[in-house]
């Protein structure tokens, strides 16, 4: 069975576009893994900032967040040498249900790793790490 390096995978979290990293797994991503203060979408440190929420904290529409989870695919599949713990993003602050958002990562490559919260909201992937 394969398991998760947490020590070695990439934080995925929730983020807005500003870059402020103030609470829940932003926070988490800014204070442990590297995550820099005005990086609103992207790898820093170990943590990437898939945004969720506009600038100013300003709600954005499923549709954008769709083509954000789009970018995270791509670049998570041209970086197979990492792999992707990927958090609830979304499902905080951004205000969305898992049940709207965990499908939206059923195309993401094998490198990626999903809140176990998602579980029954997946079901192409079969790759869990826990819960945040």
């Amino acid at each position: 069975m394969d398991t998760i390096d947490l020590d070695t995978s990439i934080f995925v979290f929730g983020s807005n576009l500003s870059g402020i990293h103030g609470a829940g797994a932003a926070r988490a991503a800014r204070l442990h893994y590297g995550a820099q203060l005005g990086v609103g979408e992207g790898l820093t440190g170990r943590s990437y900032a898939l945004p969720t929420v506009g600038y100013h904290i300003k709600p954005i529409t499923f549709d954008e967040v769709q083509n954000h989870v789009l970018n995270f695919n791509v670049f998570a599949r041209s970086r197979p040498d990492l792999t992707f713990q990927v958090t609830q993003v979304g499902c905080g602050l951004g205000g969305f249900s898992k049940q709207v958002i965990a499908p939206m990562f059923e195309m993401s490559p094998d490198n990626c790793w999903f809140d176990s919260q998602w579980k029954n909201f997946m079901r192409t992937h079969t790759k869990f790490w826990g819960t945040f």
